[in-house]
């Protein structure tokens, strides 16, 4: 790339807890329990204890995933495709706020192309990039069987923490771009995303966890408190 080439400029926003005031995969979990697919109890508990890993940055990605999509998995693809519109109609849309949906047509008005990236599995997240206009979404893939329906396994690398860069610079290569092709702001609001955070050119932290929040203050990084605006 030449001094005078115009670099592609890229909008990378994580999803819960930024575009989302609310965790779709926590949510997403509750969801189950609410229509009986669950046990209240015992998957509440669970749910809980991977998401507090999460917060700490502990969560093994597999092993929640797996229990994450088991309850769709046993449901079967008809069940489940059903209860994911239940699910958009009466979590997910009542949550998305007019301010995340301008953030988003800002970046698109001002020519950027926008990526959703995130830790949350395909299935859960693809019609929630498309409630918010969004073509490109780096999400955990899940493993299909021969039948086309998921196994809960995760298909490739996941896009958690340093997955994340992988995923990204894997999906830069797909459309041959080199890193110094594009000019990168990402939002997030957790510290599990510091390691892309710290590959892209503009980080902004967005209604960020307390370690985030400190760690932007110290660097200098733009914070953006998106739903108290």
């Amino acid at each position: 790339m030449t001094a005078m080439t115009k670099k592609t400029k890229l909008a990378l926003f994580d999803l819960d807890h930024t575009l989302l005031p609310i965790d779709s995969d926590y949510s997403w979990g509750t969801f189950t329990i609410t229509i009986g697919w669950t046990d209240p109890v015992d998957f509440a508990r669970r749910n809980d204890e991977f998401y507090a890993h999460y917060q700490a940055g502990t969560l093994d990605v597999h092993d929640y995933v797996r229990f994450a999509t088991e309850a769709v998995r046993l449901q079967g693809a008809e069940k489940a495709l059903a209860a994911r519109e239940r699910f958009m109609r009466e979590i997910i849309e009542p949550a998305i706020r007019p301010q995340a949906r301008e953030l988003v047509q800002q970046h698109r008005q001002a020519g950027d192309e926008v990526v959703i990236i995130t830790a949350t599995n395909e299935f859960v997240t693809r019609p929630i990039a498309d409630a918010f206009g969004v073509q490109h979404l780096i999400a955990v893939e899940l493993v299909r069987d021969a039948a086309g329906w998921i196994t809960g396994d995760i298909q490739g690398v996941p896009s958690f923490r340093e997955g994340k860069v992988k995923r990204f610079a894997d999906w830069l290569v797909a459309r041959r771009l080199a890193q110094d092709d594009v000019d990168v702001t990402f939002y997030t609001d957790s510290i599990n995303d510091l390691p892309l955070m710290e590959n892209v050119n503009h980080p902004v932290a967005t209604n960020p966890d307390d370690r985030l929040r400190l760690l932007a203050t110290q660097r200098g990084w733009r914070i953006l408190d998106l739903f108290n605006s």
